[in-house]
């Protein structure tokens, strides 16, 4: 591979992946929306948007094996292509991936997926600064999708009482609830993710259902790291695979 990617183990080297070195890495959120997704018995077809480098979407496919089958979608081609690659490498057979742009309205039939993961970008451009790296400022600023997009991708590609799993920023939790909800995403499930216990929150996770009814339930936080700054039990469980 070019000199600008790392080739890194994950999972007791269970999992290989070439990462670019400016631009998404694996990270925090990458492990935590990897195992926040559960599925239902007859959960087949899975949909990873904005997949970069396709880390979560072969996740996924090694997780639940080959009842299912996961669909990486990414913008960029370079991404795209490297998630094949890191697909090939593993011999992961049951994921491909796709370079589109989840804004188009005509990349896949309406309400062909039970389940979609997605990892959006955190900050408005209103709010965010532009980094270096395109790659990087594309994965943390709204410049190729807004909460919004990913409300009426989640709407359109869905399949009525399937669900969207998504990791995103606690500061911006009003504009996603209200987001998901003007597209029938009903927010069912929230966890609020500390990086200590007496810190304010960074981030949560979700679970939303397309059309379902009312009710939301606030589970238990999950802290990152206790007072001695080493990783919780509870955190190293998601790096179970």
């Amino acid at each position: 591979m070019h000199e600008n990617y790392t080739c890194d183990e994950f999972f007791n080297g269970r999992l290989k992946l070439f990462q670019p070195l400016e631009g998404p890495r694996v990270n925090l959120d990458t492990i935590l929306l990897s195992s926040w997704v559960k599925l239902h018995s007859h959960d087949r077809k899975i949909i990873e948007a904005g997949c970069a480098f396709g880390a979560i979407s072969l996740i996924l496919a090694m997780k639940f094996g080959l009842k299912v089958h996961v669909t990486g979608l990414e913008i960029q081609k370079e991404l795209a292509e490297l998630a094949m690659r890191n697909a090939v490498m593993n011999a992961i057979t049951n994921a491909d991936f796709i370079n589109g742009d989840l804004r188009d309205k005509n990349i896949f039939p309406r309400e062909s997926f039970d389940v979609l993961a997605i990892n959006p970008p955190y900050e408005s451009l209103s709010r965010g600064r532009l980094s270096n790296s395109d790659s990087r400022s594309k994965a943390r600023l709204e410049l190729s999708c807004t909460i919004d997009d990913v409300g009426e991708f989640a709407e359109r590609i869905l399949r009525s009482k399937g669900r969207m799993f998504a990791v995103f920023s606690s500061d911006r939790l009003d504009v996603f609830m209200n987001s998901m909800r003007s597209h029938r995403i009903i927010p069912k499930r929230i966890r609020f993710v500390y990086s200590f216990i007496n810190r304010n929150s960074g981030i949560f996770l979700s679970e939303c259902i397309k059309n379902a009814g009312e009710g939301l339930t606030v589970m238990p936080p999950l802290i990152v790291r206790d007072e001695d700054h080493r990783y919780t039990q509870e955190l190293l469980k998601s790096y179970e695979l």
